[in-house]
């Protein structure tokens, strides 16, 4: 298997979805702007889909596939099947209590996630309607998860990419064709959520049968290969978990600032999740089985190269799509949502938690590519230990920006605590020697600045020089935003090619 044609098709099928999701923002920033309704959504659909992170991308992978990938190297096909039966039946066993149980305290997650919105009763009803309608997702999105984590190990990455495309669509209509139909109007987007995440469930279904590993759940909670699953969740929940504490304690400080403040964060983080997901999540979906191979046969060498590989590609886009995003970021914000109810001041502030957010981009991506160096070797604890520590630091940034930077200042502080967990993670690496870098580093950095150098130029230029009105209309703005990110990424992959880069140069391929 060619590692960067994986690459390539994951990061493919990941941006058809990000793109469907800007256009839904785009439409839902267009019909509910960033008021009071869009708040409540945004703060409610915040609480499934922090636990989404939590237990289906975040602990239950780390914990889930490196022992996946050892019965699948190690045991028979049958062994294999009945193992992920048996997680099956425990793993929906625990989601159904836990929908069960966030549906019926509603008004008690608000507290703990949104308390400034009971201030205004009108909102802590709404956050409350929506967060009882949309919590079933993560029923269906951690199980969609479990079955793409399946997927992923058999080498099928294409169909978890593709995968949340359907949430998407699921938004993009109910938002267009439904709204007339719900009071208020904006409980159309907690249904979207809820038919979304079935339908993410049931798509990859026939794909799991394909395979042979579709099988009837069985709950078997003294299993000892459910047991190991469930000991590596331990730590690894508590190690996630930190990441969303800190996400839901910047919520707390956002409902206490002006309305909307919410939401410029909401439309900031879309943004930024486009480039995390194409490369970091995508790097990290096709990485983690390959360690975790590396790990069990115990090729410490093969294990390093591959994460100097990873590391280095994600140095290569990661860091100018975080000077493009910068230097882009009011001309994004303009073009996809300054319509209807979202105004220039909305994007002007939106964009202020862009720029905000931007310096943790690359650590962001790079966490994404050097956590999986440890869940592979069955070593949660040390990313645990570095994680609280970026916590205590997130939260000590927030009190230091806060008050003079507002909303943009909690982007701040999760924009550098990204970089400080990064830079634990890789500082362990090495430590441990389980990371040796690879000859060549010293130039291969020295050519990447001076292409991204040349790039920031081209756009600094153009932007200067050209006659481009961001309050035009709709085609005029798609058309300049194209110009200057073909500009943009013609100036950087043509100085790259110019200093003896090659695509070949990063083909890696694993049995």
């Amino acid at each position: 298997m060619n590692l960067l044609k994986a690459l390539a098709a994951v990061s493919s099928m990941t941006m058809v979805s990000r793109v469907l999701g800007l256009a839904r923002d785009t439409i839902i920033a267009r019909t509910f702007g960033a008021g009071m309704s869009a708040d409540a959504f945004n703060a409610a659909f915040k609480i499934p889909n922090m636990l989404r992170r939590l237990f289906a991308e975040g602990a239950f992978s780390q914990a889930f596939v490196p022992i996946l990938g050892e019965y699948k190297n190690q045991r028979s096909h049958e062994e294999t099947r009945l193992f992920v039966a048996k997680v099956t039946g425990v793993l929906g066993s625990v989601l159904l209590l836990v929908t069960a149980l966030g549906m019926l305290a509603a008004p008690l997650i608000m507290w703990i996630s949104a308390p400034g919105f009971y201030r205004e009763p009108a909102k802590a009803q709404l956050f409350a309607d929506i967060l009882r309608v949309s919590f079933p997702y993560i029923f269906f999105i951690s199980l969609s998860s479990m079955t793409g984590s399946v997927l992923n190990s058999w080498g099928r990455f294409s169909v978890p990419a593709f995968t949340p495309t359907f949430l998407n669509l699921s938004f993009i209509v109910f938002a267009l064709f439904t709204t007339h139909y719900f009071h208020p109007p904006i409980m159309a987007l907690a249904w979207a959520v809820f038919v979304g995440g079935l339908i993410q469930l049931v798509w990859q279904l026939p794909f799991l049968k394909q395979i042979g590993m579709l099988a009837r759940p069985v709950f078997d909670f003294k299993d000892p290969a459910v047991w190991r699953v469930i000991r590596q969740m331990g730590p690894a929940i508590f190690g996630v978990s930190v990441a969303q504490i800190s996400l839901l304690i910047n919520s707390t400080f956002a409902s206490f600032l002006p309305t909307g403040s919410v939401s410029w964060m909401y439309y900031a983080d879309r943004l930024m999740e486009f480039p995390s997901g194409v490369l970091g999540v995508a790097l990290g979906t096709i990485l983690l089985p390959s360690l975790s191979k590396h790990a069990a046969s115990k090729s410490e060498g093969e294990f390093s190269v591959l994460l100097d590989w990873g590391i280095r590609l994600s140095l290569l886009l990661a860091v100018p799509a975080t000077v493009g995003l910068g230097i882009l970021s009011g001309p994004l914000l303009s073009t996809l949502f300054m319509y209807g109810r979202f105004t220039a001041h909305d994007a002007l502030m939106s964009q202020q938690a862009v720029i905000a957010y931007s310096f943790g981009l690359l650590g962001l991506i790079l966490v994404k590519v050097l956590a999986p160096g440890f869940y592979a070797r069955q070593d949660i604890k040390t990313p645990v230990r570095i994680a609280l520590m970026t916590l205590l630091a997130t939260q000590l940034m927030n009190l230091a920006f806060v008050f003079p930077l507002k909303h943009a200042g909690l982007a701040l502080s999760i924009g550098l605590a990204s970089c400080i967990n990064a830079s634990l993670l890789l500082r362990t690496l090495l430590k441990r020697g389980i990371y040796r870098p690879q000859p060549g580093w010293k130039p291969f950095l020295a050519r990447m600045a001076l292409a991204i150098a040349a790039m920031s130029a081209v756009l600094v230029l153009l932007q200067w020089l050209l006659p481009i009105r961001w309050d035009g209309h709709a085609w005029q703005r798609v058309l300049w935003l194209v110009l200057l990110v073909t500009a943009g990424a013609v100036a950087y992959f043509a100085a790259l090619l110019g200093m003896g880069f090659r695509p070949r140069d990063f083909m890696r391929k694993e049995v």
